[in-house]
């Protein structure tokens, strides 16, 4: 189990490092979700990660204290309200709804949920 961890672990790192690179893939949540699997997996990568630049920048503020900075919070609901943009024009009247119901709760979860740093 702990090996099946610590690849996902790679993978999601994998992910986080495209992300830094490419602004349609989001950071913060593969680096949360790396964090969260080396922590389960390996406590030398884990202390790795959580003690790099990357994490400090990206992620930390979050999982310390459930926090973002305004920047980060318009720049995430920005780049997730445009990729769901996508397929709520292509997709049919159902599948709308399942989105708007989506982006409502992504709104929602963003505003009063996740705390403003700055």
């Amino acid at each position: 189990m702990r090996f099946l961890f610590f690849i996902m672990g790679l993978m999601f790192f994998s992910c986080a490092m495209v992300g830094i690179f490419l602004p349609v893939v989001p950071t913060t949540p593969f680096l949360i979700l790396s964090t969260y699997c080396f922590g389960k997996s390996s406590t030398r990568f884990h202390h790795w990660l959580t003690s790099s630049v990357v994490y400090h920048k990206y992620a930390k503020d979050f999982v310390e204290n459930k926090t973002l900075p305004r920047k980060r919070k318009v720049f995430l609901l920005t780049l997730a309200s445009s990729m769901l943009l996508f397929p709520f024009v292509m997709l049919e009247f159902i599948w709308k709804i399942v989105i708007v119901l989506v982006y409502i709760y992504l709104y929602y979860y963003f505003i009063f949920k996740i705390k403003t740093s700055e």
